[in-house]
């Protein structure tokens, strides 16, 4: 027996590994992330979030008081997509905080996912992310920016 027509969708979308753009806040907007060594730690815990919880993470932006990315969970293995970021801002928290010498929380609460639902969502999101540094006035070119790149997909 098939779901009602307007819950079709929903399998195609799971069927077709879903991908999901991610935002997440700097606890105050503090402008901490934008630093090799920092950048070097959410790359190495996105890419840990592979084996950690089955979730892989795509293209990526860090700006100086958020960062952006696309993840897809493993199909058949994925962890919930909030244990996954909840663990990933653990564990970031701790290694940059403590690289920089503070205390306190490093992230705000809350983070901001949105399903993406094709292959076009995903490359204007992606257009419009890589562009933040320039919006910003950090750069004059996106390809500029150090702190963009790719994990285990684009």
């Amino acid at each position: 027996m098939s779901p009602p027509r307007h819950l079709r969708r929903l399998d195609r979308i799971w069927d077709n590994h879903p991908v999901y753009f991610i935002t997440i806040c700097v606890a105050g907007r503090r402008p901490l992330l934008v630093d090799d060594a920092i950048a070097t730690v959410l790359c190495e815990e996105w890419a840990g979030m592979k084996d950690k919880h089955s979730w892989v993470v795509g293209r990526y932006v860090a700006m100086p008081d958020h960062v952006h990315f696309f993840v897809s969970p493993i199909l058949g293995s994925a962890k919930p997509l909030m244990t996954a970021i909840g663990k990933w801002k653990e564990w970031t928290a701790k290694r940059v905080l403590k690289r920089l010498g503070l205390g306190g929380s490093l992230w705000q609460p809350e983070f901001f996912d949105h399903l993406l639902r094709s292959e076009e969502s995903r490359s204007e999101k992606w257009d419009y992310v890589r562009n933040n540094p320039v919006r910003a006035g950090l750069v004059s070119e996106a390809a500029e920016w150090p702190y963009a790149g790719a994990i285990d997909f684009e």
